[in-house]
């Protein structure tokens, strides 16, 4: 299990960083709805000056903000909707007050019908429309209470015609790339278009996660991750167009089907939220965490508790050892498994169950992948085998991007040339980074000709000797 941590104000900075990283986190997001391009900036250059000197790749993931609803602003900053009262949306940008407030997004005003639902602040007031024109929206307040400027707006009956992309996250994705992050988060994702969108603008770099957060992108998720290249199961504005009880099993079914892609599955939001002031976590905020372990999900993800939270690395610690303590159950291995993931009818995805089966039935260490791209790694972590993996590719974009793969170390090496070479240089690897000792056995997965993308062809079990870390270093 991986752990992607939010960095901001109270872990923005090299100490921190550092102690987030040898607590257990694998990889670091930077929240684009906050702060001005040049923090970012000194928040990457942290990153990367931390991954330098410990020798470690890290993942940077950039989040976009996307396209916010949200309702203007009031007299004095606030009013009160009361229970059952009617209350008013409409166009008019002059400040709000107890019966009406401007939204300023017109599209709304196209799409909406009477009995759809509005749910403002996250789910806190509850509007239904009664009555909806192109200057006004009529509501019902089904769920009454005080509202201040510029809260969230959700529409959960509805697809909203805007881009996934705003004028902002354009200017955001192109910072991003920049600055050599290796995943761009994409929020509010609706339908697959607005993937496609977002590919268009990467223009081939780096990798592209989609934030499953709206109803209507469960209902193609299929067409939206194949387009993506990781899924994020973004629980926060999901918990809030959905009821409660739909999260859970809608969470599995995100995990169980993005599993079988061979695809990075990250799940976030709350999941340790008392720790942004308590030094440790409530017994369900625990379970919760371990039941996306159980689930099989790639990586989990903190938020405000390593941004904003009084107790980040202790965050951190928590969430390392509640994924230790699952993933060392005797059951563990049973319950991922459940899931079915079937093998597309090639070589290289025969050869990753392989190694998979093979793990299961010998005593085998861990398992050696060299790639170039990463899809091999991808293709043995989809299923889920016994021991972990040890990647070795010449590329540092790869070997960043695999940091929320399920089971992967990464390490940049030189490129091979020959068997021989890539054989020496695994077990030299293996034993450097720990992966058995002397007389231990491994699985050695890669493709020939050497530096061939998509061409997994070889499976090589190879015994590791005392004297090969002190050969030659590469």
């Amino acid at each position: 299990m991986k752990i992607l941590a939010t960095l901001g104000p109270a872990s923005a900075n090299r100490e921190t960083i550092t102690r987030l990283m040898r607590a257990g986190a694998d990889a670091f997001r930077v929240n684009m709805s906050h702060g001005e391009h040049e923090t970012h900036a000194e928040t990457i250059a942290h990153i990367r000056a931390v991954e330098k000197k410990n020798g470690r790749p890290l993942g940077i993931l950039a989040d976009l903000q996307g396209p916010k609803l949200r309702v203007g602003e009031f007299a004095g900053g606030k009013a009160f909707i009361r229970h059952g009262a009617h209350f008013t949306l409409d166009r008019n940008p002059e400040p709000g007050d107890d019966t009406r407030v401007c939204l300023p997004h017109p599209e709304l005003f196209e799409v909406l019908d009477k009995g759809e639902r509005l749910l403002i602040d996250d789910g806190r007031l509850r509007l239904k429309v009664t009555r909806a024109g192109k200057d006004e929206i009529l509501c019902t307040a089904e769920v009454g209470g005080p509202i201040s400027d510029r809260k969230g707006v959700n529409v959960p009956d509805s697809v909203i015609p805007v881009p996934a992309m705003t004028d902002k996250d354009r200017r955001d994705l192109a910072f991003a790339i920049e600055q050599k992050v290796d995943w761009i988060g994409l929020s509010f994702v609706q339908r697959p278009e607005d993937v496609a969108e977002a590919r268009r603008l990467m223009g081939g770099y780096g990798a592209l996660m989609a934030k499953i957060e709206k109803p209507s992108a469960v209902d193609q998720l299929d067409e939206i991750l194949e387009l993506s290249d990781g899924i994020m199961v973004a629980r926060g504005d999901l918990g809030v167009e959905l009821a409660p009880e739909d999260v859970p099993p809608l969470q599995k079914r995100i995990v169980e089907t993005a599993r079988a892609t061979g695809k990075p599955v990250v799940v976030a939001t709350q999941m340790l939220e008392s720790m942004i002031s308590s030094p440790t976590p409530t017994r369900a905020e625990v379970s919760d965490v371990a039941n996306a372990v159980y689930d099989g999900a790639d990586a989990v993800m903190l938020s405000a508790e390593t941004a904003v939270g009084e107790w980040p690395v202790e965050a951190v610690t928590i969430m390392d050892r509640i994924a230790g303590q699952v993933e060392g159950d005797i059951t563990y291995s049973e319950r991922i498994h459940i899931a079915d993931t079937p093998p597309d009818p090639t070589l290289a995805d025969a050869l990753a169950l392989s190694c998979a089966r093979i793990a299961d039935t010998l005593p085998i260490e861990g398992i050696i992948v060299f790639t170039g791209s990463g899809s091999t790694a991808r293709r043995v972590a989809r299923e889920r085998p016994s021991v972990p993996m040890l990647v070795l590719t010449p590329s540092i974009s790869t070997a960043r991007r695999v940091a929320l793969l399920w089971g992967a170390h990464a390490v940049q090496t030189k490129d091979i040339g020959s068997f021989e070479g890539m054989i020496g240089k695994g077990k030299r690897m293996a034993l450097r980074h720990g992966f058995g000792e002397a007389g231990s056995r491994l699985i050695a997965l890669a493709g020939v000709p050497f530096g061939t993308p998509g061409a997994t062809n070889l499976l090589h079990v190879v015994t590791l000797a005392g004297n090969e870390l002190d050969q030659q270093k590469s």
